[in-house]
């Protein structure tokens, strides 16, 4: 059974006495599992059709033609119409509707020519973008799509920086040269021409991008890991390991790696607060994810070019500001919490 050690649990009631980052954490992963739900809550298809004393689920499985439910067309049914049928007939069927009914890719040319702005009647709650898309729904699903990209590139960028900054730091040497030399050279090339020459070449994908800031992103970690490592090796309880006969494989997993955590878990916030905003930047320049994947960037370029449609860019805007903010709040509680000098005596 997984037990917490009790200088971990005083780390942790640290960090929960610290309640901006302790709610701002809380908050921010509430709304991360919501994304991940998103259908349910945003989505042009029903959760439950009832029809003829039949149920359906559309939500969670195919697509259901119009003619199934007595509409003309032979395409996917209009729940929405359908739902307003339904309820026009004052039968026994229904159709129970997202919150938001209203996918983000589809548009919406039922009022004025798009944007619109918000509209209750039409569950556009934060309005329309220039072709007529939920905004909402974009950034939701925007949401998700930035979170997704923060956390692979980070998980992937420090599990290859950490384990080449610990190789550094203990093995040092010739090895330790030759790879400080490698990212020396490495670092020297332009992150943002290689997005530009890449992007001209083949079509940019979620995991494309994810790759690229994996090459570039591992550097910082490595040095900060390499150092770590290099002090924690020449402590006491390592040179103690080594005279008992441990191996170099348990020597570093079972006692260095775990007192250079602190490193790790002190920086990822901050980590995953430049990853959003670098798909953002990247999305706002044109050289992020094509069209239409529900991007900030490309909301955010929206409401530059459409400042007398104020409901676009402040959306946007709000968003990625309380978000960066809540990951900024969460990163200095967890510095703050996890100080070694906290719980750290030296005799």
């Amino acid at each position: 059974m997984f037990n917490i050690s009790p200088l971990t649990l005083k780390k942790i009631n640290s960090f929960k006495r610290i309640k901006r980052g302790y709610w701002s954490f809380v908050l921010l992963s509430l709304l991360l599992v919501l994304s991940l739900f998103a259908e349910l809550f945003i989505n042009s298809k029903a959760l439950v059709v009832k029809y003829q004393g039949d149920y359906y689920f559309p939500v969670m499985s195919d697509v259901y033609l119009g003619t199934q439910f007595g509409q003309s067309t032979q395409s996917e049914a209009d729940y929405r119409r359908l739902q307003s049928q339904f309820h026009n007939e004052q039968t026994s069927n229904y159709v129970i509707m997202p919150l938001i009914p209203w996918n983000p890719y589809e548009q919406d040319f039922s009022g004025n020519y798009p944007p619109n702005a918000p509209d209750l009647e039409q569950r556009h709650l934060l309005g329309t973008d220039v072709i007529g898309r939920d905004i909402l729904a974009r950034l939701v699903y925007g949401f998700r799509t930035a979170m997704g990209f923060a956390l692979l590139t980070m998980l992937a960028s420090y599990a290859i920086g950490t384990a080449v900054g610990c190789a550094m730091g203990f093995f040092g040497g010739k090895f330790d040269l030759f790879v400080q030399r490698l990212i020396e050279v490495w670092s020297m090339v332009p992150f943002l021409y290689v997005i530009m020459i890449l992007v001209s070449i083949i079509q940019p994908t979620f995991m494309l991008f994810v790759g690229i800031n994996v090459l570039f992103g591992w550097m910082g970690m490595t040095w900060y890991m390499r150092t770590m490592t290099y002090k924690e090796s020449a402590r006491e309880y390592v040179m103690a390991a080594r005279a008992l006969g441990a191996s170099t494989a348990r020597i570093i997993f079972h006692h260095i790696l775990p007192n250079t955590m602190v490193m790790i878990v002190t920086l990822a916030p901050f980590t995953i607060a430049a990853n959003i905003t670098a798909l953002t930047a990247l999305d706002y320049l044109g050289l992020g994810l094509m069209p239409p994947t529900p991007s900030w960037g490309e909301l955010l370029q929206q409401g530059k070019s459409n400042l007398d449609s104020p409901w676009i860019v402040t959306s946007v805007v709000v968003a990625i500001v309380s978000v960066l903010v809540m990951v900024t709040f969460i990163g200095e509680a967890i510095r703050a919490a996890f100080d070694p000098r906290k719980f750290t005596r030296y005799m």
